[in-house]
């Protein structure tokens, strides 16, 4: 793993929250789109080499997060060179998938998800970047 890529924050209303992080944080940020395949929308704050990526959406899944534990942290993403070989390897730490395989994310990524249960609570995302060609 090469670093912390960025931590995911679940908010309800990305205006209202783009609004608040914008004025915490005194910049703007360098990103909005919404994930192929997934009905969500994230936006993106630079902070060093590291990111804070704001998302919402309206699907079930994040909803029924959203009801059960409010906004905030949800997920920490850590940036890797060879995804598969990251995967294959916490597999066989015993580290449990969430995902069959990898996916477009957002921010031009690659991404896979573990279970919170194998992470002692935490949401983990690896992502690699898609290469550009």
């Amino acid at each position: 793993m090469l670093k912390i890529e960025h931590l995911g924050i679940v908010v309800k209303d990305l205006e209202a929250s783009n609004a608040l992080f914008t004025k915490l944080l005194n910049r703007e940020p360098y990103k909005m789109e919404e994930v192929p395949n997934s009905d969500i929308v994230t936006s993106f704050f630079m902070m060093g080499e590291s990111k804070i990526e704001l998302f919402s959406s309206e699907t079930p899944d994040i909803q029924r997060y959203l009801e059960k534990k409010g906004e905030g942290i949800h997920h920490i993403a850590f940036l890797v060179d060879d995804l598969q070989s990251e995967i294959d390897r916490l597999i066989s730490e015993g580290f449990k998938p969430i995902m069959k395989e990898p996916a477009r994310g957002a921010d031009n990524k690659m991404v896979f998800f573990f279970h919170p249960k194998s992470t002692n609570g935490v949401l983990l995302e690896l992502c690699a970047e898609i290469d550009a060609k």
